[in-house]
């Protein structure tokens, strides 16, 4: 065989556009990062910011050319579940799917989203509320598809919100972005979506809030 005509791949060159994976895996070396230490809640407040408005590969390492790749450094110990954020990154699970086909579905009250999670919906209508959840990773992704539908996705107040999609004959809408009021260590929440003839909306809920979540994190630094 004649190797020169077969060579080794080469490494992903720095100006490839970056893809939704490379985005995910650079967001858990930070969420890893916050978790151990090596970041300061501003500091990963500002990697995260410009995380989802760099395009290329090599701008988004130079995001982490700083910390440790996943599992070279020692990880920290899992704190209890509660309400709010719980800093540190869970393990990662099966994608949870929500579909409503000709009919609704909802997911609400205390529960555990995972850290993405799938919404279709073919002529229903999904509702997911994350206003009493328990998140248990510093980013959640939701990504929607909508067909003749409609999706809502309301979070608490101080939260940070976040959404890249769009409709066709349809209607993508993300309100409360780039809030100033968001608590800089708050739970970060995605929503990717596609909307044809359909309606997909995603905003915060007046009024609820994660009461709790300055309390916890202030006992945690100084116990």
């Amino acid at each position: 065989m004649d190797l020169e005509k077969h060579p080794a791949a080469p490494a992903a060159p720095a100006d490839l556009r970056a893809s939704d994976a490379d985005r995910d895996r650079i967001a858990q070396i930070l969420s890893d990062a916050l978790a151990e230490g090596r970041l300061t809640s501003e500091e990963h407040s500002e990697r995260l910011d410009s995380l989802y408005a760099l395009k290329t590969v090599g701008e988004l390492q130079v995001l982490v050319r700083d910390l440790p790749a996943p599992g070279g450094g020692q990880p920290a110990a899992a704190p209890a579940p509660g309400p709010g954020y719980v800093a540190g990154s869970a393990a990662a699970g099966p994608t949870e799917t929500v579909v409503a086909v000709c009919s609704s579905s909802a997911r609400k009250g205390r529960w555990r989203p995972g850290a993405h999670t799938r919404a279709v919906s073919v002529m229903g209508d999904i509702s997911i509320d994350l206003t009493e959840a328990v998140f248990e990773q510093q980013v959640t992704e939701i990504n929607v598809t909508c067909v003749l539908g409609n999706v809502e996705v309301l979070v608490p107040e101080n939260v940070t919100l976040r959404g890249y999609g769009s409709g066709v004959l349809g209607n993508f809408e993300v309100r409360g972005e780039g809030r100033g009021e968001t608590d800089p260590q708050a739970p970060v929440v995605i929503v990717r979506g596609f909307a044809l003839l359909g309606n997909i909306e995603a905003r915060p809920k007046l009024g609820a809030r994660l009461v709790d979540l300055a309390q916890r994190l202030r006992k945690r630094l100084e116990g």
